[in-house]
């Protein structure tokens, strides 16, 4: 390819550089709309790996997931459809490193989440989107407690040595957390 395309390429908004793909198949239009992207997609994964090369080899992953899965969806705002890829693809690598258990959102509240990414995307985008909105509206000790527990999947011995809280509090922390995302999370209409 000539620099004055890859010139070019780089001018494009993201939407141009989409259709593009999508119309020719030319990777080198998805690969500079990904370049765009990658640093957000880089720092979406390491927030959950905390592994630097982990989340390397997670943002080379995304791409190669990219090449098939923009076909298979109507974009209307890539950087952010990019970002909830980029979570729901950290959030499937850690549930499958931990031996299929449940870290999503299915042991926060008692709403259905179908973890297929083919059936039903745009709503378990949704639903992915207004947990974490809803995650944000937690107390700080929920919200920690919440995450090691579930993401992280801590045990609560680990949870109490990590933030310094009683057992007894763990303990509460989890269980009104999780009775407050669940009422977050219906009254937005995610049940």
């Amino acid at each position: 390819m000539s620099t004055k395309t890859l010139s070019k390429q780089k001018k494009l908004a993201d939407e141009d550089l989409l259709s593009r793909y999508l119309e020719d198949g030319d990777l080198s239009y998805l690969g500079e709309l990904f370049q765009r992207h990658s640093e957000m997609v880089y720092y979406v994964c390491l927030r959950y790996f905390k592994e630097t090369e982990r989340s390397k080899d997670a943002v080379m992953h995304i791409f190669e997931e990219l090449i098939d899965k923009v076909k298979k969806q109507e974009i209307k705002d890539f950087p952010r459809w990019l970002y909830v890829v980029s979570k729901n693809h950290s959030l499937m690598a850690l549930r499958s490193n931990k031996n299929q258990k449940e870290i999503v959102t299915d042991n926060f509240v008692e709403f259905s989440v179908n973890l297929h990414p083919e059936e039903n995307y745009q709503e378990k985008e949704e639903q992915l989107l207004q947990l974490e909105r809803c995650l944000d509206t937690l107390i700080d000790k929920q919200k920690t407690s919440i995450k090691l527990f579930f993401i992280e999947q801590k045990c609560y011995k680990e949870v109490v040595e990590l933030t310094g809280f009683s057992m007894n509090d763990v303990k509460s922390y989890i269980q009104n957390g999780k009775r407050n995302l669940k009422n977050c999370m219906e009254r937005n209409g995610h049940e």
